[in-house]
């Protein structure tokens, strides 16, 4: 289809001011079909999946229409997740950073309701909320829905498989029925078409056909491997290709914490997330990888909505996914804004049928590869070390060390290309070493902690019945630093990461290097120590 610019949009010159800033020109195809249907006030079905930019879709009508005098609420957005409540939030409040007196709320559960309830209070036009959050809000009368004129409901398929339904028709019950009802959903299973009959009036059908959907400049391969290889082929392929950020998606909870161990202990920057874990470990583990203090993300299919990093340049599918359409959810998260990205999917024995069907409906090629061996790994490692030295070579001043090293020829029987191909064997001994600090000279380099504090880890956690409070009693009784002094304890299924100020972590590293807890030996070491 033609592509449209916002500009031919006719919206108000303060909201493309905020396209502008976003980088964004060419409306993308949900964009240019929904937003002219949305502003006419109609009641909306879109069917678009994640990164298709359904956010500004609704977003950019919902600012039109907003009425920014008025304080009170206007409009609600809900999302199945926390995560996607936080980001739909933040990219509207982008689009409208240039209209004063426009609030944008987020709400959500495993956040102070209290704190929600002040924040409200302050008044916000448009509110971005879970099911349950907003329906406890609005019977609590800290939502006022008088003033409401439009409800959108995002990823809707996806907020009935995790059992909203019964929420999301009281909060539907609540507000006046002269209103605007926009639904978008990856999917059109029956249930959704139930909702749509009865809450929506003539409502106007958008599509989003699935060839649009796919991503052209994502490289897709998969793996012939056996389960009890994988994280052996996994380290490989982090090794061989080297990716800035990586996405890896297990089926499981339990699969994600033993994935993050077994990474953690091969020196891997990696953290996971999931459902079981509270809103502030999720919130920590997020901003970490946003900002690239940790460089692996472990994730479960529906811990991993919301997660909108443009420079995620690998995704992984440890285990392959449950349903076709998660396959293009999950590879979707790399290749984003014009850069290309890869995809690598492990499979074992009759799981390769599964995977035909997955290229059928996706329309796409995934190409088989041989496993990188140990040596390919190695020759990677020596190829990044000599691209080094050559940088080296071009930018330094080399003078006093080619005179040591022709002392050295001249003094001995080695040749200058023996002394070469022996620092080049240090240089990559050395890059295994690094992955263990020297306790002795020591210095912390950026652990992922606050301002202030370290961060350490430790390989025991919840499975081994231990509670934050032996952690605590532990590190104060073994360092003898006040126990008030230790910062968060995230506590794990096999691992825990707890937070000590900085001028104490070498001391606790050392008082703990020999203890137990609970009779348990343990290993104590800095967090994404880089």
């Amino acid at each position: 289809m033609e592509t449209v610019r916002f500009d031919e949009l006719d919206l108000y010159p303060q909201i493309l001011r905020g396209i502008q800033e976003m980088g964004f020109e060419e409306a993308t195809p949900i964009q240019s079909k929904a937003i002219p249907i949305v502003m006419e006030g109609v009641d909306v079905i879109g069917q678009a999946q994640t990164g298709t930019g359904k956010t500004a879709a609704f977003g950019i009508p919902l600012l039109m229409k907003v009425d920014s005098h008025n304080k009170k609420t206007q409009a609600i957005v809900l999302c199945p997740t926390r995560e996607l409540a936080i980001q739909v939030a933040e990219e509207i409040r982008c689009l409208a950073k240039y209209m004063h007196g426009v609030k944008v709320l987020p709400v959500y559960g495993g956040q102070d309701i209290v704190k929600q309830i002040r924040s409200l209070k302050g008044g916000a036009q448009i509110i971005i909320g879970t099911p349950g959050r907003v329906m406890d809000h609005l019977r609590r009368k800290t939502i006022k829905c008088e003033e409401i004129h439009t409800v959108v409901l995002d990823e809707a398929d996806e907020m009935l498989n995790m059992g909203f339904r019964e929420d999301i028709e009281t909060v539907l019950e609540y507000i006046p029925e002269e209103r605007q009802t926009v639904l978008f959903s990856a999917t059109m299973p029956k249930p959704i078409l139930e909702i749509t009959k009865k809450y929506q009036k003539n409502a106007v059908n958008i599509k989003v056909v699935k060839k649009e959907l796919t991503v052209p400049n994502i490289e897709q391969y998969y793996y012939d491997v056996k389960r009890k290889d994988k994280v052996e082929v996994l380290s490989r392929l982090l090794d061989v290709y080297d990716p800035k950020l990586s996405l890896v998606f297990c089926n499981t909870k339990r699969m994600v914490d033993e994935l993050v161990n077994a990474l953690q202990g091969r020196g891997y920057f990696a953290e996971g997330l999931h459902g079981d874990m509270k809103q502030v470990q999720r919130d920590r583990v997020m901003n970490r990888f946003r900002g690239g203090k940790t460089e692996i993300l472990v994730a479960t299919d529906v811990a991993a909505r919301g997660i909108d990093v443009d420079d995620v340049e690998a995704v992984f599918n440890f285990d392959l996914p449950q349903d076709d359409e998660y396959y293009v959810h999950r590879i979707g998260r790399t290749g984003r804004a014009g850069r290309t990205g890869r995809s690598f999917t492990f499979v074992k024995g009759k799981e390769v049928y599964k995977l035909k069907d997955i290229q059928r409906y996706c329309k796409t090629k995934i190409l088989v590869q041989k496993v990188p061996s140990m040596e390919d790994v190695v020759q990677v490692k020596l190829e990044k070390i000599m691209e080094h030295i050559g940088t080296i070579i071009e930018e330094e001043d080399l003078s006093s060390m080619v005179n040591m090293i022709e002392a050295q020829v001249n003094e001995s029987d080695y040749t200058a290309m023996d002394i070469a191909a022996a620092f080049l064997k240090l240089a990559l001994l050395g890059e295994e070493e690094n992955r263990q600090p020297n306790l002795e000279n020591f210095e912390f380099g950026d652990t992922g902690a606050e301002e202030g504090m370290v961060r350490l880890f430790i390989n025991i956690g919840k499975k081994q019945h231990v509670k934050p409070g032996d952690i605590l009693g532990a590190i104060a009784g073994e360092s003898g630093m006040p126990g008030k002094l230790v910062g968060a304890i995230d506590m794990y299924d096999k691992y825990t990461f707890v937070e000590v100020p900085r001028e104490y972590g070498k001391e606790v590293l050392q008082a703990m290097s020999d203890s137990k807890i609970k009779g348990k030996s343990i290993n104590i070491e800095p967090a994404n120590q880089k």
